[in-house]
């Protein structure tokens, strides 16, 4: 072979290995990814080309799946987290990650592209599905999302199509405004508000004392069958605290508002 031949080969093979993009791995080739720290996989992520979209907390569960996009052969995948570590990792439809079909809506220019981006990203997404799945049906797809935005932005329950997709959609978004408000503890005004939702899961004689620490009292105690219920009250800050207390743990704490002893 010629120098001038040699010389062509190696250029073609170096625009051959220019021209040809790194896929991206699918689902399957991220399974190493289970059981990793959530910010151990979003770097992982983040190094093989994938860029996060959205996240969403769940309030029920305690559940966090987050969407992740690659550009090069656009393709979608979401990982869903549970105390900091990674449980699931799957492959997702387009419209999760905010676009759809084989286009790219990060390419699209304009306010009117702009607001369809963001409309996607607030869409419901497959895991709010219980099947985790959207719809085949479009018309069941279009109550499903309805009904969540209604329940996300907390408008009324409104279903005059009588349709269960509407139903399932609105319970999926009144379950993320909540997990969205998790933070908020139902109080106006300038008063300050003692923290208490963190003390879900502690064992009942370490989270009696800590709500001692921070002012509450307990004024009523009652039990049901193997459940043992504390009325909690903060004077300073008029927050009434119901604690259900089931296995030794603080299983739910809940403001209820009103109590005759929280006075």
């Amino acid at each position: 072979m010629t120098r001038t031949a040699r010389n062509l080969t190696a250029s073609a093979a170096l625009i051959a290995l220019v021209a040809v993009p790194v896929m991206a791995e699918k689902a399957d080739q991220l399974l190493f990814l289970n059981g990793r720290s959530a910010a151990e996989a979003e770097r992982q992520l983040e190094a093989r080309g994938f860029r996060h979209e959205s996240s969403h907390d769940s309030y029920s569960n305690g559940y966090v799946n987050s969407y992740w996009w690659h550009r090069g052969n656009k393709n979608c995948i979401r990982i869903e987290a549970y105390d900091g570590g990674v449980v699931s990792v799957a492959d997702v439809s387009k419209k999760d990650c905010g676009h759809s079909g084989g286009s790219d809506v990060g390419t699209a220019l304009g306010v009117a592209a702009g607001a369809a981006i963001l409309g996607a990203l607030l869409s419901h997404k497959s895991h709010h599905h219980d099947d985790n799945r959207h719809h085949n049906d479009t018309e069941d797809e279009a109550h499903y999302e309805r009904g969540y935005k209604d329940g996300l932005y907390n408008a009324p329950y409104h279903n005059y199509d009588r349709s269960n997709a509407y139903s399932d959609g609105y319970s999926a978004g009144v379950d993320e405004r909540n997990a969205n408000l998790r933070h908020h503890y139902g109080h106006g005004g300038y008063r300050q508000n003692a923290r208490f939702k963190d003390l879900q899961g502690a064992r009942a004689r370490t989270g009696m004392s800590e709500l001692e620490n921070r002012g509450f009292r307990q004024v009523d105690n009652f039990t049901s069958g193997n459940t043992r219920y504390s009325i909690q009250w903060r004077a300073g800050s008029r927050q009434c605290v119901q604690v259900t207390i089931a296995d030794g743990r603080f299983y739910d704490l809940r403001d209820i508002g009103r109590h005759p002893n929280c006075r």
